[in-house]
């Protein structure tokens, strides 16, 4: 029978003592993000000393990260508190798009964002006519659409093929390898062309990171004020540790040849760019950076107290 005509089933840890705990854990960890990032988005945009180009990526980056967890993270701490899960054909195609979508949309933003520091270390007296308003809208907006192009097509050719036998996929979330061994037709052509469309989604802005961060370097290192190399040094090391945790996942799971994947490193390898890298983005940004702990404090300020209403 083909899987348009049932429901795939998750597997998931099984009903034992250890599901609440791995359920406590994920949940904590939502919680985290969810806040974390709302607090971000708020802060950057109620402080008008926020409002340049930097921060505007930085609050698009919390977006996508809250959307990220909320498509995968629900679900999942869900079926591990059952010990079981399912999930429809639809449901399941709706997850491979927002989920693809929105891995594609962060790593060009991520590019971006690098590309935004490196203008604004190495040539800082045209940093607001290179970057004004509609070029970062432009960068935003091209962000989206290369994603979801990306997750259109994957989330399309993946559930054209049809299913059969087994319904369970041994992963959290409908992550389209796991899906794809499902599969009761050849499609080593189609994973060769998501191989393909991973190395450039993956490949093409990492080049632009690295290739941004390398002259940021020699920038730095050519400054005359110890100051401003701390700071300049401070700013791109938090955007380093995010892109590290962030790439680095991604390319384990989708640049590996398939011969190596073993559905265990899948799921543990899966957790940093779901659940670990939306936690710690906002946590890495707002401790490592003044203006946003600042910013914070204010916010803070601004709320009264229990004790002064009324």
């Amino acid at each position: 029978m083909h899987l348009k005509k049932k429901s795939l089933h998750f597997y998931v840890c099984p009903a034992t003592t250890l599901s609440p705990a791995f359920f406590s854990i994920i949940m904590v960890m939502f919680l985290v993000a969810l806040s974390g990032n709302g607090l971000m988005i708020l802060v950057i945009n109620v402080d008008s000393c926020l409002h340049s180009p930097m921060y505007f990526f930085l609050s698009w980056l919390s977006l996508m990260d809250l959307m990220l967890i909320s498509t995968i993270v629900p679900r999942m701490a869900t079926d591990f508190l059952l010990g079981r899960g399912s999930i429809s054909f639809t449901g399941c195609g709706l997850q491979i798009l927002f989920f693809v979508t929105l891995l594609g949309d962060e790593c060009f933003l991520l590019a971006f964002m690098a590309y935004d520091r490196y203008v604004a270390i190495s040539n800082p007296l045209r940093y607001s006519v290179v970057m004004n308003r509609r070029v970062c809208w432009l960068m935003v907006g091209g962000s989206w659409l290369f994603g979801l192009v990306d997750g259109l097509i994957q989330a399309v050719f993946t559930l054209s093929f049809p299913y059969c036998g087994s319904q369970e996929i041994d992963h959290f979330f409908c992550d389209i390898p796991a899906v794809l061994k499902l599969a009761c037709a050849d499609t080593s052509l189609y994973e060769t062309m998501i191989y393909v469309c991973c190395v450039l989604m993956l490949l093409l802005p990492f080049s632009v990171i690295s290739t941004s961060y390398l002259r940021i370097l020699v920038a730095v290192l050519r400054m005359h004020s110890a100051k401003g190399r701390r700071k300049a040094f401070a700013t791109c090391s938090s955007h380093m540790t995010v892109v590290t945790l962030f790439f680095g996942a991604a390319m384990i799971t989708y640049m590996q040849p398939q011969i190596y994947h073993s559905s265990k490193q899948a799921k543990v390898v899966s957790t940093f760019y779901t659940m670990i890298t939306p936690m710690l983005n906002p946590l890495i940004y707002s401790l490592r950076n003044k203006e946003v702990t600042g910013a914070l404090r204010k916010l803070m300020g601004r709320c009264p107290r229990s004790g002064e209403q009324g």
